[in-house]
């Protein structure tokens, strides 16, 4: 058997497996600022959607965010790791997020043979957030309700969904604002309203891994309990507590499987669904 009949034969399983399951994947990192590596995305979540799986596409911005600041002369604040989001911020974060970028990846899937439909938080009033309470953080939100009819009717149409991060106000002093959405959190509790199978991180890591100077040392697959002990023993930290708390939230909502992904390598997402070794981080309850 030759190689490439190999790796389609390895495949098969797979893709029996996933077929008419609802996948949801967070797109952000390197993957979007290096064509290499977004052609491949694109190329990944095509395929996934022509063998049958509901592939919903969430995205962030921030690289492109801060440019459009630095044109405009406004200036990036982060408060405990999220950027701080005045009046004017929101304006440019809406327009990058939900303007350039977001048409941007749809415009791509559709040059690589998908159907794409590009959507925010707003349309349909998919996401509803308040302004987070816990600090000051201007316009950023915290998602009180998750709407997937609009999703739904896009998935069963045939096309993807290209989701950013954008929600809709509905604090009573708010007058309907828009509010900006950490994406990984925006991707996390729209994979547990659709009640997904996967919800995939791609990130500019390996996984967690046990030892941050040990390429090795990556663990393969964790439990939601083992989760809490990796860290409370100092293994979990830093940047990658948000991501693994995502997870969390993910298969606390009924997801099955969450993975944290290398989006640094090429076809991460094929390589983690299709075959038999995979890569990242898997965590399942």
């Amino acid at each position: 058997m030759t190689n490439s009949a190999h790796i389609l034969i390895q495949a098969l399983p797979y893709i029996q497996c996933f077929h008419g399951k609802t996948i949801v994947v967070k797109y952000g990192g390197n993957a979007m600022i290096n064509d290499e590596l977004k052609a491949a995305v694109i190329q990944d979540v095509v395929l996934m959607a022509c063998v049958g799986i509901r592939t919903v596409l969430v995205h962030g911005g921030g690289p492109e965010i801060e440019a459009m600041l630095k044109k405009t002369g406004g200036e990036s604040r982060f408060v405990n790791g999220l950027r701080y989001t005045d009046a004017g911020t929101m304006e440019i974060v809406q327009m990058v997020l939900c303007g350039k970028v977001n048409k941007d990846i749809t415009r791509h899937i559709q040059q690589a043979g998908g159907k794409a439909i590009g959507l925010c938080g707003i349309d349909g009033a998919m996401l509803k957030a308040r302004r987070m309470a816990n600090g000051d953080y201007g316009l950023v939100g915290e998602i009180a309700e998750v709407d997937v009819s609009i999703l739904n009717s896009t998935l069963d149409s045939g096309f993807i969904p290209v989701v950013s991060s954008v929600a809709y106000g509905i604090d009573d002093s708010m007058n309907d604002t828009a509010l900006n959405i950490n994406a990984d959190t925006a991707a996390a509790q729209i994979a547990a309203a659709l009640s997904a199978e996967k919800l995939i991180l791609m990130t500019d890591v390996q996984g967690i891994l046990r030892d941050v100077n040990d390429p090795n040392s990556l663990i393969k697959t964790a439990t939601r309990a083992e989760l809490e002990r990796l860290k409370a023993d100092g293994v979990i930290n830093k940047g990658m507590i948000p991501k693994v708390d995502c997870c969390a939230l993910a298969l606390d909502g009924g997801v099955h499987k969450a993975h944290i992904l290398d989006g640094r390598l090429p076809h991460a997402l094929l390589i983690e669904l299709f075959t038999d070794e995979g890569i990242g981080t898997m965590l399942s309850l």
